[in-house]
């Protein structure tokens, strides 16, 4: 078996570190020769983020606790998050060839997000060395620290989570030509009614596609599902409404698309994390508190 791994300050401890948005604690690749069997259990997962690329043979997943396993081939990566069980094989029989990744930091879901990277375990990502070389350079920074590595550890994996999310979008293109035309209609839809009732089901009925169809392909190019697109921009406007003082509270719940001006306040502060009152109170000080020109 041939291993090469790097680990920063020479640690393999699992923790994690919410001191940036993106830190790379670890990363390393294996390739099965003579050894029969490479076993991995991990009943309680893991502190930080672990990404897993198949780049030869293939591996042998146990995802949420299955005997049955699920067969990873070539061309595939594997994401698991924080906390969730891991339990898998790599078998010299299948001349089996993986490069590993283990991450934190405290932006890290919005990160993943950004990319296309929400929910999905496994996904396709496509062969060539073009992972290899990225992976492997990832394993050099780690291993000889020099002078900006951490900084230099970020580009590479970022650079993966962009060829992956190009990846994405290109097979999106190749699955269905018209498939951008159709979601880049539903975001001018959604922008110009954004605060009427919009029913995704009808929608897409009316538009002669399937929802789910929709909705994964409206994920997959924009990293959210059309409800929280919709969410999102109700919410976006408010805030904009509410640093003017010319409507009240619910006025704008009116404006943006809520009969309910609680309903609107419990969303608001789910969203934000503080009620729409607290919101336009917060701007008021911090335009009274600023110095002035």
């Amino acid at each position: 078996m041939y291993t090469n791994n790097a680990y920063l300050n020479n640690s393999t401890i699992d923790r994690k570190d919410k001191s940036k948005p993106l830190v790379i604690t670890m990363c390393g690749t294996y390739k099965l020769y003579t050894r029969p069997k490479l076993p991995t259990w991990r009943p309680r997962g893991r502190l930080d983020f672990q990404l897993l690329y198949i780049a030869a043979g293939k591996a042998h997943f146990h995802f949420d606790n299955n005997d049955e396993a699920t067969i990873v081939h070539a061309g595939h990566m594997v994401l698991y998050r924080p906390k969730e069980p891991q339990k898998y094989e790599y078998y010299a029989k299948d001349q089996t060839e993986v490069y590993w990744v283990h991450f934190t930091g405290n932006n890290v879901t919005n990160l993943l997000r950004s990319y296309g990277l929400t929910n999905k375990k496994v996904f396709h990502c496509g062969s060539g060395a073009e992972y290899q070389n990225l992976f492997c350079s990832m394993i050099k920074e780690l291993q000889m620290c020099q002078d900006g590595y951490k900084e230099m550890l970020e580009i590479y994996l970022r650079q993966i989570f962009i060829r992956l999310q190009r990846h994405f979008k290109s097979s999106l293109n190749s699955d269905n030509s018209h498939a951008f035309e159709e979601i880049d209609n539903a975001i001018s839809y959604f922008c110009e009614h954004y605060n009427e009732p919009i029913n995704i089901d009808d929608y897409a009925k009316e538009n002669h596609f399937s929802t789910s169809w929709f909705i994964r392909n409206f994920k997959l190019y924009t990293g959210i599902t059309p409800k929280q697109y919709i969410l999102k921009k109700r919410i976006y406007n408010a805030e904009a409404l509410l640093q003017n003082t010319q409507y009240n509270i619910n006025e704008i719940a009116q404006i943006i698309g809520y009969d309910n001006p609680l309903y609107f306040s419990r969303v608001f502060q789910k969203t934000k994390g503080i009620s729409p009152s607290e919101y336009r109170k917060n701007i008021s000080q911090r335009v009274f508190n600023s110095p002035s020109l």
